[in-house]
Parts: structure tokens; C-alpha cells; sequence
């Protein structure tokens, strides 16, 4: 690939989340559908803990959250909420080790990302962190040496894993914007300097070393050149949610060889078009860029447009093996 991405990664995945409460079932799940590319799988309907900042918050490092009425708030220690976070982790972690076994290739684990942790955790006032310029830089520290620690973790479990690491970012268009509410819900937080967000980022990205970094983005505008430039091997988005407003970036980014991580399968219920039709949008994205179609499986990998929690469990079995079936026809009938 390129300087930015000179890795070979897989033509299908999952974002992350999955339905229900059974680890070990959404280890198999999410292992025997991408047998090249497999995921540890979050389970939010475990509750409180399980869901994404919880679960982010329960890694911090010298940081401790734990459950209001209001959402996520930083505390003073480790309460019950932050062990609940843990406890869940390491049983997802067992469930894949029991299916990873003797496994070499590509392994994605998920955290959410400083700025999406900084705009749900609030302080002791009830403010998001995001109000407090110090305290993002605490979190941000704390998330970074929790990674490290997370990271080293999956890789004693799953030793022969090249292990890829996911920062869910669905609120960064709006902690750029000026967009995210305060307690009151009457006024919003003032933006962040793009400079601050985007060095913020490249430190937390730095925590992987050498290995590859995606950044998933559910959120219309999604900044390609800003996770670029903070150091992402990979963007991760809902496809549904581009428009050619979008084109430029987009193909910086391929030329550059940043990949893609096109959401093109539906998150939730609903009929699935034949493999060809889903990645149809793909095709149409190639030719009006004027990029090579022996580009596309070069720079693309196929996964739901995002997690997959608010599904059925019938359903999100064949949506990822949709995902399989779609890379496949994209990489067969590229033109």
C-alpha cells in the first residue's frame, strides 16, 4: 500500500457491537463469520458497563467513572460500575481466547475514541469533560496508557494475532462543530481547535506503535483529512451518509492509500439486497473519482454501516455474512 497504510487488510469485518449477552456465542459469531479478520465483540445489552463508554471508561488508567442518573461521571475511585466494566471485558476476552486458538492474522478490538469519551464523561459538576481543556488532557493520558495495557493484553491471549486497533469517534464532528449540549441542554460546548482534536488523536493513536489504527465514524462530514493526518491507517464509515461533497477527501485518501471501511450493510433489521447491489454504491464512488477498479480491493473492506446492537441476533448473523458475500462480489466484478 503506502506510506499511511502499508498494511494488508482483510475485505470484510464487523464495527463492533453485537446483540445479546452471551460472549462466548458472539465470539463464534464474530470469529467463524471473518475467519481472516475476526473482532472482539461488545455487548451493550449487558448493561451498564458493557455499552461503549462504559466499557472504554472501565480501561482508563488512574481514572474511574461510574454511573448517574445523567450518564457516565469521573470519580475519585474504582466503585462498583468500574469493576462491572472489567468484569465484562474479561469475559469477552476469554470467550475469544477459547475460539482464537492457534490464530495468526489480523484481530480488531474497539475503544472509543479521547474525544467521543470526552464529550460523554462529565466532571463532578455534570459538565462533559469536553468544558474542561485539563481535563481532556487527563482523559486522553489515562485512555492512551489503558490501550497500551488493553493491547498487551489481547496479545498475550491471542499471541500469533497482528492485532488492529478501532477508535469509535461518532461524536468528533460535533466536538468540532460546537455541537455537543451542555447539562442544561440550552447551550452547546464551544469547538475545539482542530489542532488540539488532531494532536489529541495522533497521541492516542501513537499508544499502537508500528500497528494499524482505524477510526469508525457514524456521523455525517466525517474529517478524512484531519484522521489522516492524526496518523489512521484505515477510516471506518456509514456509506449512506456521503455525498460528493465528500468526493475529494475520499480520493486523497485512496491515493494516499488510506483504507476504507465501507459501511454498506444496514445496522438494524430489514431486507438485504443481493451481495452485487450492496456494494453497488461503492462501484458508482470508484468511476466518478476516475480511480482504478483494481483499486478497490486494495482500499476497501466491506462491514455494516455500524453496530450491529440494535439487531436481531438472526439478523446480525446474516448481515455480516452478507458483508463476506458483498467484498467478495466487489473483488470478483470490480468494473
Amino acid at each position: 500500500m503506502s506510506e499511511n497504510s502499508p498494511f494488508t487488510f482483510a475485505p470484510a469485518t464487523a464495527i463492533g457491537s453485537m446483540p445479546g449477552g452471551d460472549a462466548r456465542e458472539a465470539a463464534k459469531t464474530g470469529t467463524g463469520s471473518f475467519g481472516d479478520f475476526p473482532f472482539l465483540a461488545e455487548l451493550p445489552a449487558r448493561g451498564p458497563g458493557a455499552d461503549m463508554i462504559g466499557r472504554t471508561a472501565g480501561m482508563l488508567v488512574e481514572l474511574y467513572a461510574r454511573v448517574e442518573p445523567s450518564g457516565w461521571r469521573i470519580g475519585d475511585r474504582p466503585g462498583r460500575d468500574t469493576k462491572r466494566a472489567r468484569s465484562w471485558l474479561r469475559e469477552d476476552l476469554d470467550a475469544l481466547e477459547e475460539f482464537t486458538q492457534g490464530y495468526e492474522g489480523m484481530l480488531k478490538v474497539q475503544a472509543v475514541g479521547p474525544w467521543t469519551l470526552a464529550a460523554a464523561l462529565e466532571l463532578r459538576n455534570g459538565e462533559a469533560a469536553l468544558s474542561d481543556a485539563g481535563a481532556c488532557r487527563d482523559l486522553a493520558a489515562s485512555l492512551a496508557e489503558g490501550l497500551r495495557q488493553h493491547l498487551a493484553e489481547v496479545h498475550r491471549r491471542v499471541p500469533g494475532a497482528q492485532l488492529v486497533l478501532q477508535l469509535d469517534e461518532p461524536s468528533l464532528v460535533a466536538v468540532l462543530r460546537g455541537q455537543v449540549k451542555t447539562a442544561s441542554g440550552y447551550r452547546t460546548h464551544r469547538a475545539v481547535d482542530r489542532q488540539i482534536v488532531e494532536a489529541t488523536l495522533r497521541d492516542v493513536v501513537g499508544v499502537h506503535g508500528d500497528g494499524p489504527v482505524v477510526v469508525h465514524s457514524c456521523a455525517p462530514d466525517v474529517p478524512f483529512g484531519l484522521l489522516r493526518r492524526a496518523g489512521a491507517a484505515a477510516i471506518s464509515f456509514d456509506f449512506s451518509l456521503l455525498t460528493e461533497r465528500d468526493d475529494d477527501a475520499i480520493g486523497e485518501a485512496v491515493e494516499g492509500g488510506t483504507r476504507l471501511f465501507a459501511g454498506v450493510v444496514p445496522g438494524t433489521d430489514g431486507p438485504l439486497s443481493d451481495p452485487a447491489g450492496s456494494v453497488m454504491g461503492v462501484r458508482t464512488l470508484w468511476r466518478r473519482l476516475g480511480l482504478s477498479p483494481g483499486l478497490l480491493t486494495e482500499a476497501v473492506t466491506v462491514t455494516p454501516s455500524c453496530g450491529l446492537a440494535g439487531a436481531s441476533p438472526e439478523y446480525a448473523r446474516r448481515a455480516l455474512a452478507h458483508c463476506v458475500r458483498a467484498a467478495r462480489s466487489l473483488a470478483d466484478n470490480p468494473e
